[in-house]
């Protein structure tokens, strides 16, 4: 497989309407570090999804979405690695692995992402590659975005758009 000859994706968040910020900070990587190999769906990887804790939230939010995109993903729409919906406002954190346990939320909804798994699966950017993982936490408008699991990423994170009242993003990195 030949590397992309091509300049690097923008920012995702950049170029939607600006929401105010909160804290997002994880206990598995720096922000701007590579993500540990357990976390990735290479063969040195288990697709373990890492530890994610956010704070500062508007106090009018009245869910939580949980989503990470590779925007250097081959083809022009990136890839969609974690959608999590319907995450109550009363969890604030998501342990290492919760992905992979029954420790999501109750109540949450992970849709299928684009490797067509309801469940994190980690960075697997091709051979000689570096790509960037936005781990985002949206504060919504509403307690439910009524989306059953089989709903696709892109749609859900679209209406996404329209009820992020505040976000909070913690970008890492993955070269193979």
């Amino acid at each position: 497989m030949q590397p992309l000859d091509r300049p690097q994706a923008p920012d995702p968040y950049a170029l939607l309407p600006q929401v105010p910020a909160f804290e997002l900070r994880s206990d598995t990587f720096a922000p701007g570090a590579p993500v540990p190999d357990e976390t990735t769906n290479t063969p040195a990887g288990n697709n373990i999804s890492p530890h994610l804790a956010w704070s500062g939230f508007p106090a009018e939010t009245k869910s939580f979405a949980v989503t990470c995109f590779d925007p250097d993903a081959p083809g022009p729409s990136g890839w969609w690695h974690w959608t999590l919906l319907d995450v109550p406002t009363t969890t604030t954190e998501l342990a290492f692995n919760a992905s992979g346990t029954d420790q999501l939320p109750a109540g949450s909804v992970a849709l299928r992402g684009d490797d067509g798994l309801a469940a994190y699966v980690g960075a697997a950017p091709p051979p000689d590659e570096e790509h960037r993982y936005f781990y985002a936490v949206h504060a919504l408008d509403v307690p439910t975005m009524g989306m059953e699991s089989d709903a696709m990423p892109g749609a859900a994170n679209m209406m996404l758009v329209f009820h992020t009242i505040a976000r909070a993003v913690l970008v890492g990195t993955y070269h193979r």
